[in-house]
């Protein structure tokens, strides 16, 4: 399991909108079907006592008590649900300080991109707000902007977090090079899965690697990109002025 740090400034708004649509569902059976929902999942509250006005300093740049809070109150909620389904209370001391550590190492990526990324293609930032609309299953740039309107986000910052996040996307390449998988990479974490299927007891047959081939190249160029943000992270932390004061 990668750290929280890793995650993107898309995959924010992703949560973000997904919160949006859960809570849109106004038809009887959808009511019927969250009242359900409710009952069986009896989410614990966040604790938010004592956190910090300021959070975090990073280079200079301060993270906000209400910034991290609503961070946190996400990543609360999806672990809180992953928790009743392990059985495993959620250890909220710990998800506060990696929630705090991903908010830092993702201001540290922002602020290196705009440092040495000045401009941006329309093309490129339109490319990666289609990506954010097809990975909510939404049909337009309208629906998403208005989902997330209603969560509170303006058009222009939608905007802004869109053209960062292709900053970062092409800090990450300049840094990493070609991160398309080889035929060798994408045969090997073929090998891997099924082993991995056998080693299970399924005894269901596992998929010919033409039928999967697609998914597996972007499964391991995904991982090459998250390995390679890593790298860039822990080298941005050794000359990094950061302190957390949680």
């Amino acid at each position: 399991m990668r750290k929280t740090w890793t995650m993107m400034l898309t995959f924010i708004l992703i949560i973000l909108v997904l919160a949006a649509c859960g809570n849109g569902d106004t038809s009887d059976e959808g009511s019927e079907k969250n009242d359900g929902q409710e009952a069986s999942l009896e989410l614990p509250e966040p604790d938010l006592e004592g956190i910090p006005d300021i959070v975090a300093e990073i280079n200079g740049e301060e993270i906000t008590k209400e910034e991290f809070e609503s961070m946190y109150e996400q990543q609360f909620q999806q672990a809180a649900m992953q928790s009743q389904l392990s059985g495993q209370e959620v250890d909220q001391d710990q998800l506060k300080e990696q929630t705090a550590e991903g908010m830092v190492n993702q201001r540290l990526l922002t602020q290196e991109a705009n440092n040495r990324i000045a401009e941006v293609l329309e093309e490129d930032v339109n490319n990666t707000l289609d990506e954010v609309v097809k990975q909510n299953g939404m049909e337009t740039k309208e629906e998403l902007l208005v989902a997330l309107e209603e969560q509170g986000m303006k058009e222009k910052e939608v905007m802004e977090l869109i053209e960062t996040q292709v900053k970062i996307d092409q800090l990450i390449a300049e840094e990493s090079g070609n991160m398309e998988p080889t035929d060798d990479e994408v045969k090997e974490a073929y090998d891997n899965m099924k082993a991995q299927q056998e080693e299970m007891g399924n005894d269901e047959e596992f998929p010919a690697f033409d039928e999967i081939e697609p998914d597996l190249k972007e499964q391991v160029k995904q991982q090459k990109e998250m390995e390679a943000t890593e790298t860039l992270v822990e080298k941005l932390r050794k000359d990094a002025d950061v302190t957390i004061y949680l």
